[in-house]
């Protein structure tokens, strides 16, 4: 690995990693860049998930780069779809030649005399080495690819069928008129069942809780209609300022009057379930909308595999495996060939990196996130954490133009570093204002948030649109500064 010192070094090559090094070559096309990679291809999620059906919540208008419009008329696609995307983002814009697959990096070690990171990366040989970087840019997503979250179940060992988590689905895995009970009410189990109903005798969703489920078109009637009327180049600006626009909306309605909004998305799910389907036991959460978030059925594929007769709902309790299925709290028992996990992910915050400032370790947890951007006391250092209620690249293409701005008034200045400095008057709050079980089980380990700007992170990407891009980048807050001589 070479020894030369790099402008940037961005850990991750998934949307987040590809898209901050695609803003960064265009507006400083002189500036040393490299992207580390652990797995071997680009991706991340959307090359480790392979599961029936895999695909995103959110539609491609702004799931996608805005410096790579969206032009087919399919807005939710599936994970292949995703991927060759990204492929071609990362080809078109020159960072494919920056990527080196199999690095993963262990460690990074700020030194306040040169003002440049010492990063460890261990290759896939088990071979490490180290490299040198002024500016370090984390785009490692939220949670491990290694391992996932998986409750164990009594009586596991009893069962005759296979158990499979969807992190880890094996290849070519055949389940053609199999019987197949799927654990989970999240974003997974929702993609999954419709999916796997296609081909499988019956697939049972069990879950423990229900989730919000909204229909929501496959392709987007706007977009359909102007592309008749109008030139692409007008078309996708439109359709996705409509999309940010109506997201926000909806979000802010739903927290404002959260009871009424609930009822609504339920009364919206039994219109297309049978007459008589006990709605309100399947899918009416006893939490508020966006408390979790809200699940995604392209064109009602779940309710229409329900109203076939292709899968069925159990809001129910696992008592234990038995050899024929799954027992229930109830007394009922559930047959099964095949049993899914959809259980949950594991957190793993800065991909486990372990940070360090002069050779002392820093605590995760003793920091504070500054604009959403970066974290007390550690100096020129990023990372991307997308929204919890829109597209991940929205935030993810503020954070990158947000990089770029400082990257300018470091040239502009003579600058080596910034650093946010905290300010001990601030209230402290959990990072994320979410309550799904994987954010519960990491909020320990997290970075906190504050009270009050610039340190509260909201989930608003037209209030961040304004503090990331048009702000004035000087804050009393972060402190500049040069390397000694």
């Amino acid at each position: 690995m070479s020894t030369e010192i790099l402008d940037v070094l961005i850990v991750g090559a998934g949307l987040s990693g590809i898209g901050a090094a695609a803003e960064i070559r265009r507006q400083f096309p002189a500036k040393k860049i490299a992207i580390l990679e652990s797995r071997d291809r680009l991706g991340g999620t959307w090359d480790l998930f392979r599961y029936p059906g895999i695909r995103s919540d959110s539609d491609m208008y702004t799931l996608g780069f805005k410096a790579k419009p969206w032009r087919k008329p399919k807005s939710i696609v599936d994970g292949p779809a995703i991927l060759n995307y990204l492929r071609e983002m990362a080809d078109e814009s020159g960072v494919a030649s920056t990527i080196q697959y199999g690095k993963r990096v262990e460690s990074a070690d700020w030194s306040s005399a040169r003002c440049e990171w010492t990063v460890t990366v261990r290759d896939r040989d088990g071979n490490t080495s180290t490299l040198h970087t002024r500016f370090l840019h984390l785009c490692t997503g939220y949670y491990s690819y290694t391992e996932a979250y998986r409750p164990h179940f009594e009586g596991e060992a009893d069962f005759r069928g296979q158990i499979i988590h969807p992190q880890f689905w094996p290849e070519n895995f055949e389940y053609t008129g199999r019987r197949i009970v799927v654990i989970g009410s999240g974003a997974t189990a929702i993609t999954l069942v419709p999916a796997l109903a296609e081909k499988a005798a019956h697939v049972t969703q069990l879950q423990r809780t229900p989730s919000y489920v909204v229909n929501q078109p496959g392709v987007d009637p706007w977009a359909r209609v102007l592309s008749k009327i109008l030139p692409a180049a007008i078309v996708y600006p439109m359709v996705r300022w409509k999309h940010i626009l109506l997201t926000s909306f909806f979000y802010r309605l739903a927290r404002k009057y959260p009871r009424w909004f609930g009822q609504r998305l339920v009364d919206l799910a039994a219109e297309d379930l049978p007459k008589g389907y006990d709605v309100a036991r399947h899918f009416k959460p006893d939490y508020n909308p966006w408390d979790q978030r809200v699940c995604a059925a392209p064109d009602g594929d779940l309710f229409q595999a329900i109203s076939k007769g292709r899968v069925s709902i159990v809001t129910d309790t696992i008592d234990r495996f038995v050899p024929e299925g799954i027992k229930l709290n109830s007394g009922e028992t559930l047959a099964a060939d095949i049993v899914v996990t959809a259980t949950g992910l594991k957190v793993l915050p800065l991909g486990a990196i372990q940070l360090s400032l002069d050779g002392k370790a820093v605590t995760l947890g003793d920091s504070m996130v500054y604009r959403g951007v970066m974290l007390s006391g550690i100096p020129n250092l990023v990372l991307t954490f997308g929204y919890t209620n829109a597209s991940w690249t929205l935030r993810a293409d503020l954070i990158a133009a947000y990089v770029c701005r400082l990257l300018d008034h470091f040239d502009r200045h003579g600058y080596h570093y910034a650093v946010p400095i905290r300010d001990s008057t601030v209230g402290e709050m959990p990072f994320i204002d979410f309550n799904s079980g994987y954010v519960l089980r990491a909020l320990e380990g997290l970075p906190t948030q504050g009270d009050r700007f610039p340190w509260r992170v909201h989930q608003t990407y037209l209030r961040d649109l304004g503090v990331t891009r048009f702000r004035r980048i000087t804050d009393p807050a972060l402190q500049f500064g040069r390397a000694q001589s």
